[in-house]
């Protein structure tokens, strides 16, 4: 008996502890991410759409920003609620050996695959704008799109066969757990790689060669103004400078740069404190979150996807046509509400009597 209530004691301490918030936490909390969820699928849809129904939109960066908005709109589906019901503590949910394993699996894939979408981005406006290529077409941005998924696949799915790690349940978050065992540093190190230092080395040297790019052009074009008359160069000794007319629009390109500039700052904002964070408790530190650092580190990224459509609306010029062509559409999928018929026979004209009326009925 002894004995039995012995195990039953270690059975009972060795149980995982779940935590249990206030309503002043799961209220504000789980309305926030609805929102985010709402603005996320609504936005992102969106985007998949005008690229899907206009065939010339299906350029090779709309390709990549469609898959983006794909990937995003994967996030807000699957990973939101479960987050949401983790924090309305349904033990469904907390206890789910699979539920963790799904949730977890797709929310590393699809980050991953948002973080490589961003990167290829980041490369092909490095090619155009620093050495003048456009390199990048349609049939190698799907290329692209199809590499970077099969990548983020084979390296987010061994956890869910307990391969070189397995995922755990935190607080509101499945992820890797502690580097207890060498095949478990091995793979956070992949994952870390993979997820976050990689693309961000390459989108931190692409946009740096850029900016410098940019400012030297500017150094040029104010040390030979356009101003300069062709006889006033022959009497300060300057040979004529013939500059050859640009063949795109570099006012567009300017401003499509500052957009994705823009959505990698986001990004940054987003990912780089959960990011920064995760290495130091997967490397350097023993204990492992608080609920509250949890929810608003994981809950931070999540802003991310919500953010981007907001501003391709504000920012590109066809995408905003395209929504309000598209808004019209939307509403007609809803259930019509209702309304009063207008009457189109006046009643008093029902009990007038004359020729016209008895030869014809009104109903």
């Amino acid at each position: 008996m002894e004995d039995d209530a012995e195990n039953l004691t270690l059975n009972v301490t060795h149980e995982p502890e779940h935590d249990s918030y206030h309503l002043n936490v799961i209220i504000p909390v789980s309305v926030i991410m609805i929102i985010i969820m709402m603005i996320c699928l609504l936005g992102n849809s969106i985007v998949c759409l005008i690229v899907y129904q206009k065939p010339a939109m299906r350029s090779a960066i709309n390709l990549l920003l469609a898959n983006l908005a794909f990937a995003n709109i994967v996030i807000s589906v699957v990973c939101t609620p479960f987050f949401v019901l983790s924090l309305c503590m349904v033990d469904i949910v907390r206890t789910s050996h699979i539920a963790c394993n799904i949730h977890a699996f797709m929310y590393y894939a699809f980050s991953m695959e948002a973080t490589f979408i961003l990167a290829a981005i980041s490369v092909d406006r490095y090619f155009i704008i620093v050495h003048r290529r456009d390199k990048l077409n349609p049939r190698l941005a799907k290329i692209v799109i199809c590499v970077t998924w099969a990548i983020s696949v084979v390296v987010c799915f061994p956890p869910v066969l307990n391969g070189l790690s397995s995922y755990k349940f935190g607080h509101v978050h499945c992820y890797p757990p502690e580097s207890e065992t060498t095949a478990d540093k091995i793979y956070l190190a992949i994952l870390a790689l993979t997820l976050f230092i990689v693309p961000i080395f390459i989108m931190l040297c692409s946009y740096l060669c850029i900016l410098d790019t940019v400012r030297r052009n500017m150094c040029r074009v104010q040390n030979f103004p356009e101003s300069l008359s062709v006889s006033q160069a022959g009497k300060l000794g300057l040979r004529r400078i013939i500059s050859p007319k640009p063949s795109v629009d570099m006012r567009f390109k300017t401003r499509a740069f500052t957009t994705i500039l823009l959505i990698f700052f986001v990004y940054l904002i987003c990912w780089l404190p959960y990011c920064i964070a995760a290495t130091i408790l997967t490397f350097g530190g023993n204990e492992p979150f608080s609920s509250t650092q949890e929810i608003v580190l994981v809950g931070l990224t999540y802003f991310n996807p919500a953010i981007n459509p907001i501003i391709y609306c504000w920012r590109i010029k066809k995408f905003r046509e395209a929504c309000v062509e598209i808004a019209p559409r939307l509403c007609s999928l809803l259930p019509r509400v209702p309304h009063r018929t207008k009457r189109r026979v006046k009643p008093s004209a029902i009990y007038e009597c004359n020729d016209k009326t008895l030869s014809s009925t009104v109903l």
